[in-house]
């Protein structure tokens, strides 16, 4: 019994043989035992598993119901035995929610649990710290339920008339709640809101509560918050977190180095509310390095505030990142740390740990080396304000630092790129749109800003100083986190072999293409009808960059060595990557810890995915504003260009917006249409006219809903003679030949 309490994970009836040597026809005698030592209640049985009836059962599943004081996950068993008896809680442990052996598709099939989610997971006594007896490693998120549904209400006047209302659900899957008029929490018809499902009769509608009204679905912040909530994007810190924010002491000079006399400057977007980098750059004077220059990049020192296992470290690990929507930031930190204490004010002392580069004149990296540092911002700039005072139209500010600093930072610069032109890193020339809210939180306008060379400038030094952070560590043989970008996949490289094919634009065979190999496709597009279209393909044909303890290089940059260092306040990867720096390089408190180092797989894996929902919801933000942007424009005409080819029909962006919108292959024509994947395009089978990707197009916009973000148009274009060749007679992905007509039974698609 004392066995099975203390290894219930090894407590079947196979187990205990093993463990005790029982074997051959002794087997029957222990079965016995356990048998009678079941029948008087001192074990009890679930499935082949034995336990203490006192005891919490090996793997068992939990809905996770609350946040502790600490932010941690609390979870309670789904079913307990004991109807007289509360169920005990467990506290789940995030870090151990995937399978530290798993690739990426261990981590895909585990996604990491959060409130309102039942999971199944593997139960272990608790003897690390206080707080619950049991913790729990997540094997399995079987069901998301959220802790509260968001919807829209809808008022209804009761007998007594009182009003009370309906919450129709934001998506086709959810359920429909009846409201009291005691349970509306003052929500007005049209808001959306979150309710809590209450206990009631299995007949009729299931009832609820408000718990909260996030405004008027004509709102942006309603639309943000849809995407918040559909992604699980955790948004309130607990109180413990913000506890130890306020509570926070400014850093002191303890094994700082001091360089508040270093000239550093802050070139960030207008609207920046925390600064976490500043720049500076001289010529060289060592007399070995004639012509080369030193260049400085100081970070937010987010390691001394935020220790490993602390309040503020549980949450931003769970958060992973910060999150940007048009009309606020989810951040990753709380702004007292964010927006005060590791924000790179003009003016004031701030710590920071900074990366010193030595550059030869001919753009190569020399030496690097990293301090912990007290450093005092002499300028806070805009991307605007430092490029027009390079352009000869500095203002006030600007122009009392062009020649002291600007200028040899633009010398620099001018070095750098050397460097980067010899590197010849991946150039898309893909614009990103922005979207400028009113004052009523709604679309204003949508714009591509410029490209400044002040963009590219800051771009080329956090690069700069991201290889010097993984070269270091790698050099003191200290475990990181690695930003990593691999190859595109052969079958990629093959789809778009095909697709170039039909352009005669050659791409040679074999896994070992570079960077530059795609440059010249690019570059053989340039100026053509067709460029648009090659962008997007070769886009298409990339990986995703992730995170991984295990550096794989970075194809797109064209680096062997990668890792992000330069934005702690807003990526945990970067604040792993500090910690690490400051253990290995005996800087100080706040350095890595074994427990992170033997979890960085986890970790990696987990803010991975992190990153994968936030530009999600960033995305899913867009488009739902673009469609209340243009919901009163129905049967309005647009230009736009093809985006996407499927046999179900064609995606078409609005440069202008933005946006993407559907045409169903029955709107495209009369035609029969075929799908041909190498040329990417659906092609008229009768006529030969047909629509490819990259082809600009007339459409009109039939449809637009705002709650999923969609767009449907009809096509107006009659579309354009497409030269099959003889690639017209290979077969398509559905397995039928190009340019014959489907067998006679099939059903058609127009």
């Amino acid at each position: 019994m004392r066995f099975i309490a203390e290894h219930p994970e090894r407590a079947s009836k196979r187990d205990i043989a093993r463990a005790f040597g029982v074997k051959g026809d002794h087997r029957a005698v222990l079965k016995d035992i356990l048998h009678e030592l079941t029948e008087e209640g001192y074990l009890s049985k679930n499935r082949k598993k034995l336990s203490r009836p006192d005891s919490m059962p090996s793997v068992t599943t939990l809905d996770i119901t609350k946040r502790d004081d600490s932010g941690d996950l609390i979870g309670r068993p789904s079913a307990w035995r004991d109807p007289d008896g509360a169920a005990p809680a467990v506290l789940i442990h995030q870090s151990l929610s995937r399978a530290r052996s798993g690739g990426a598709k261990s981590r895909s099939n585990n996604p990491v649990a959060g409130l309102g989610d039942r999971v199944l997971a593997r139960i272990s006594p608790n003897s690390h710290r206080e707080g619950p007896a049991y913790v729990a490693k997540v094997m399995k998120v079987l069901s998301k339920k959220a802790a509260s549904t968001m919807g829209i209400f809808r008022t209804e006047v009761e007998n007594a008339g009182q009003a009370g209302g309906r919450v129709l659900p934001i998506d086709k899957r959810g359920k429909e709640y009846v409201i009291s008029p005691d349970m509306t929490s003052d929500a007005k018809n049209g808001d959306l809101v979150e309710v809590e499902s209450l206990h009631t009769s299995s007949l009729g509608l299931p009832r609820a509560k408000i718990t909260a009204v996030i405004g008027s679905m004509g709102s942006e912040q309603a639309i943000t918050m849809i995407a918040v909530h559909e992604r699980g994007i955790p948004h309130i810190f607990p109180q413990a977190v913000l506890d130890a924010a306020d509570s926070a002491e400014a850093a002191n000079m303890d094994k700082r180095e001091d360089w508040r006399d270093v000239p550093l400057i802050t070139i960030d977007p207008a609207t920046a509310k925390d600064h976490d980098d500043a720049v500076y750059a001289e010529m060289d004077t060592n007399p070995a390095n004639e012509g080369g220059v030193i260049l400085y990049v100081a970070i937010a020192d987010v390691s001394y505030y935020v220790r490993p296992d602390s309040p503020m470290d549980r949450e931003a690990r769970i958060r992973g990142n910060s999150v940007y929507f048009p009309d606020r930031v989810i951040p990753m930190l709380p702004e007292r740390i964010s927006n005060d204490l590791c924000s790179l004010k003009e003016g004031v002392d701030r710590p920071a740990l900074a990366a010193k580069i030595s550059f030869s004149k001919e753009g190569r990296k020399i030496s690097h080396s990293f301090h912990r540092i007290m450093m005092k911002s002499i300028a806070s700039l805009s991307y605007d304000q430092a490029q027009s005072a390079i352009d000869g139209k500095p203002d006030e500010q600007a122009g009392t630092i062009l020649e002291s600093v600007l200028k040899p930072l633009w010398a620099a610069y001018e070095i750098l790129k050397i460097g980067r032109t010899r590197r010849q890193p991946l150039e898309l020339d893909l614009p990103e749109r922005r979207i400028i809210l009113n004052d009523k939180g709604m679309v204003d306008r949508i714009y591509v800003p410029d490209r400044l060379e002040a963009h590219k400038l800051i771009e080329e030094c956090m690069i700069q100083a991201n290889v010097a952070a993984a070269e270091a560590l790698e050099t003191k043989r200290q475990h990181l986190i690695y930003r990593v970008h691999e190859p595109p996949s052969l079958s990629k490289q093959e789809t778009l072999r095909e697709f170039l094919q039909t352009l005669d634009i050659p791409l040679a065979k074999g896994g070992n293409l570079r960077a530059n190999h795609f440059n010249g496709i690019l570059a053989a597009a340039k100026g053509k009808a067709t460029e648009v279209m090659v962008n997007e393909m070769v886009l298409r044909s990339q990986s995703q960059a992730v995170y991984s303890p295990d550096n794989q290089g970075h194809f797109g940059l064209n680096l062997r060595k990668y890792a992000h260092f330069t934005s702690p306040i807003r990526r945990y990867a970067d604040l792993i990557v500090h910690r690490a720096l400051v253990g290995s390089h005996h800087l100080g408190q706040g350095g890595i810890t074994p427990d992170e180092e033997a979890i960085l797989d986890t970790i990696a894996g987990d803010i991975s995915d992190f990153e994968r929902r936030a530009s999600g919801a960033e995305r899913d933000t867009q488009d739902r504003l673009i469609a209340h942007y243009l919901a009163d424009r129905i049967d309005g005409e647009f230009t736009g260009r093809i985006a996407g080819v499927t046999k179900a029909g064609l995606f078409v962006s609005l440069p202008e917006y933005g946006a993407d919108g559907f045409i169903p292959i029955s709107k495209l024509g009369t035609d029969y249409f075929i799908y041909h994947e190498a040329h990417q395009a659906l092609v008229g089978d009768r006529s030969g006219l047909g629509f490819r990707l990259g082809d600009q197009v007339d459409v009109k916009l039939v449809e637009a809903i705002p709650l999923a973000g969609a767009l449907r148009f009809d096509m107006l274009s009659k579309g354009e003679k497409i030269p099959m060749g003889a690639r017209s007679f290979h077969k398509t992905k559905k397995g039928r030949k190009a340019g014959t007509r489907p067998p006679r039974k099939a059903k058609r698609r127009r």
